[in-house]
């Protein structure tokens, strides 16, 4: 489990196939003596696990669902990744409830500089915008966010200068793709739904 609250932006040092997987290896200013192999770390949103370490970098493996679902299948080397460590029993939920399993991918239609802030403008695959709501949370390359609008698949959301500052935030522009997860108590009070 996760909050949203990215702690450090990694970057691709090397990608590598094996057979029906991809070895990712990420260069991280996470004190790496801490990170126990199989570890769970969010890397734009999507858990992995690590199966391996180096002194200032983990080595984690994207499986062929990964890689369908997400856009893991376009990092490559130089790629910034916005990272979370699971959280631990005591942490502060400082966002929501993340579980780092991806929906799906949304499309960044529009980019607005206002100032201090920054407003985002998503379409959300159509199976997913059911579960998005104004106030409600979502989550966008490991990034908990807040909705501000809804519009049919569209939806908006408002950055701040720090959210901006330290997370890869800064290069998304309009066209670019980002990881999706919908809130979990959302998807859960749609389910129950389902059977009144």
């Amino acid at each position: 489990m996760f909050t949203g609250i990215v702690t450090d932006i990694g970057t691709l040092r090397a990608v590598e196939p094996r057979n029906d997987v991809r070895r990712l290896t990420i260069a991280t200013r996470y004190d790496t003596a801490s990170i126990d192999l199989g570890a769970s770390i969010a890397c734009s949103g999507v858990c992995l696990t690590v199966v391996a370490l180096q002194p200032d970098a983990f080595e984690v493996e994207a499986a062929p669902e990964t890689l369908a679902v997400t856009t893991a299948s376009g990092w490559s080397v130089g790629g910034r990744l916005n990272l979370e460590r699971a959280l631990k029993i005591g942490d502060e939920l400082g966002g929501h409830i993340v579980q780092g399993h991806v929906d799906g991918v949304a499309d960044v239609v529009a980019r607005e500089d206002l100032g201090e802030t920054t407003r985002f403008t998503f379409e959300a695959p159509e199976t997913l915008a059911p579960y998005i709501a104004i106030k409600g949370s979502v989550t966008l390359d490991g990034t908990s966010l807040t909705v501000n609008e809804v519009d049919g698949t569209r939806f908006s959301c408002l950055l701040i200068p720090h959210t901006l500052a330290h997370t890869t935030w800064d290069a998304v522009q309009a066209g670019s793709r980002v990881n999706i997860e919908v809130d979990m108590m959302a998807r859960y009070a749609a389910r129950l739904a389902e059977f009144r």
